[in-house]
């Protein structure tokens, strides 16, 4: 059988998901399993690596650190992600496609790029202030990229949102917050909280920028696993911790997709 170009693409992507699916599969059975060096199949399945895993002091500041970090951006991404969304979308002024440009683009650069233009900036910037590298710069860091994602999904529920409705508010009285509160708000609510949760995903397993960002005090999740990899009494908690990260940044991806789908608010 001779298959179209698009079904061979189609193909590709599948094998490509399955073996996704699978790699975390794996992480999260070896999370689970009895011997210290991973053989396969598992001679057996104990939850010893996860209490483990819990007691490990490194671990839980890790993992305390990248929730506040993500909060963090995604709290910065959410207020400047919105205010740019509606600025492009309701009012027309010299440079709003620039300004979406520069908004979209540090997500399209490799992060490296970003890591290095960021630490340069802040070495500039900040610097003479006397305001070194920490949780602050790891913060505005991860906030350049999680910005893109609220920005598109609010724009995008913005473009489909009739001004009807608004108008019937004011004709009927309602001062503009009133009709942000009981009519704007509840249309873009979804697409908010989808936006935040994809914005904390992409903070909580971001490893590139953060290596540039942060100061020697700051260690997020994924920067505790790199630098315990090459330790071999490690590995099982590593694996842990790693199972954990897939968790917690499948769940608001999950979320994310369920919130983007068409919603009565996003249909007004």
């Amino acid at each position: 059988m001779i298959l179209s170009r698009r079904a061979r693409i189609a193909l590709r992507a599948a094998m490509a998901a399955g073996l996704a699916v699978v790699y975390l599969l794996l992480i999260l059975l070896n999370s689970v399993n009895r011997d210290r060096s991973f053989a396969w199949p598992p001679t057996g399945l104990t939850a010893e690596w996860w209490v483990r895993a819990w007691q490990s002091e490194g671990a839980r500041s890790a993992l305390v650190t990248s929730l506040r970090a993500g909060a963090g951006a995604t709290l910065v991404a959410l207020v400047l992600g919105t205010m740019t969304a509606f600025a492009v979308q309701r009012y027309r002024f010299f440079g709003r496609q620039t300004v979406s440009f520069l908004v979209i683009l540090p997500i399209a650069l490799p992060g490296i790029v970003t890591g290095i233009a960021l630490n340069a900036a802040f070495r500039s910037v900040l610097g003479p202030a006397g305001i070194g590298f920490g949780m602050l710069t790891v913060i505005i860091g991860h906030a350049t990229f999680c910005i893109v994602v609220v920005f598109n999904n609010v724009i995008a529920r913005l473009r489909r949102l009739s001004p009807s409705a608004e108008e019937a508010s004011a004709d009927l009285g309602a001062h503009t917050f009133q009709t942000f509160r009981y009519v704007t708000f509840p249309a873009v609510r979804s697409a908010l909280l989808a936006g935040g949760l994809l914005a904390f995903a992409l903070s909580f397993d971001e490893i590139v920028v953060t290596t540039f960002t942060a100061g020697p005090g700051v260690r997020t999740l994924p920067i505790w696993i790199y630098a315990n990899l090459s330790r071999p009494n490690q590995a099982p908690v590593v694996n842990v911790v790693a199972a954990v990260l897939v968790l917690l940044s499948v769940v608001p991806v999950y979320l994310a997709q369920r919130l983007s789908a068409d919603s009565p608010g996003g249909r007004l």
